[in-house]
């Protein structure tokens, strides 16, 4: 299992969030600043089996608006769970 970590505009996050939940990702939402100006920004949070990290993040490549040429669209780090559990 992996943690994906996305960082995205807040323009952005209701649809990559409903573009996700829909395919079956369960997503949590964190509201967050940082960047220039201190823009809106939302961090999300995805559990997601090792064989859907791929899928997960071509769905939020397609899903996030697009930028002008030199600026990111948003930033996602993919790490590995050691252990999982929910009580």
């Amino acid at each position: 299992m992996k943690m994906i970590i996305l960082i995205v505009k807040d323009h952005d996050a209701d649809h990559v969030t409903q573009s996700l939940t829909s395919s079956d990702y369960r997503v949590t939402r964190v509201a967050s600043t940082g960047g220039f100006l201190r823009s809106g920004m939302v961090t999300l949070l995805l559990g997601v089996d090792d064989e859907r990290v791929d899928s997960a993040i071509e769905l939020i490549r397609e899903k996030v608006s697009k930028a002008p040429a030199g600026e990111k669209r948003a930033t996602l780090f993919v790490v590995p769970v050691e252990k999982f559990e929910q009580v």
